[in-house]
């Protein structure tokens, strides 16, 4: 499927990188596409792990999640058990699927993130667009911490997830919410 499905690669030698760390209790990937073309089915990645790279005053950043794809939950067991299956993730054969992609800048702020997603061990670019990204002291950690909303789309075809991918239904929309602690 895909998750973000959710950002990625390192970028070396950021002389005023600050370092984030994936904080998993409140990252989200997420993955939605057409049921035959009668509803939209959603389901969401439960453990996932990361980091992100962030230099403000340059305008760089990357990011790398891992995500854990025998989590996934579409509050359905029966589809769940389909979806960790041979046919789609294949758990079995590939437990976990990454996202590494550099940080794109609009002004301050990033704005996408240009990245590779690597899915049944097939790599191919996913872009995704950040809906919004905010900094905050936060009062719990007490340290930065930094939350974003981003999302993109890809075939899951290219992937080789081939059944049932004709047409809309090949289509899926990733969404991943996430926040990340930095680093002392």
């Amino acid at each position: 499927m895909c998750a973000v499905v959710i950002a990625g690669a390192s970028v070396a030698g950021l002389a005023n990188a600050d370092n984030y760390t994936i904080e998993s209790h409140h990252t989200y990937p997420s993955l939605e596409f057409t049921h035959m073309g009668l509803s939209t089915w959603r389901g969401k990645f439960n453990r996932t792990s990361g980091k992100v790279t962030l230099d403000r005053a340059a305008r760089t950043g990357s990011t790398e999640i891992t995500v854990d794809t025998s989590s996934i939950d579409f509050g359905h067991d029966k589809m769940n058990e389909f979806a960790v299956g041979e046919e789609w993730l294949n758990v079995g054969k590939y437990p976990v699927m990454t996202y590494k992609g550099v940080l794109q800048f609009r002004g301050d702020t990033p704005a996408s993130v240009d990245g590779q997603l690597t899915l049944l061990g097939v790599t191919k670019p996913v872009r995704l667009n950040i809906n919004s990204f905010v900094c905050i002291f936060h009062p719990y950690y007490k340290k930065e911490v930094c939350g974003a909303d981003a999302e993109g789309d890809l075939n899951r075809a290219d992937f080789g997830m081939t059944q049932y991918s004709e047409g809309e239904a090949g289509k899926i929309h990733l969404r991943i919410q996430v926040e990340a602690i930095k680093d002392d």
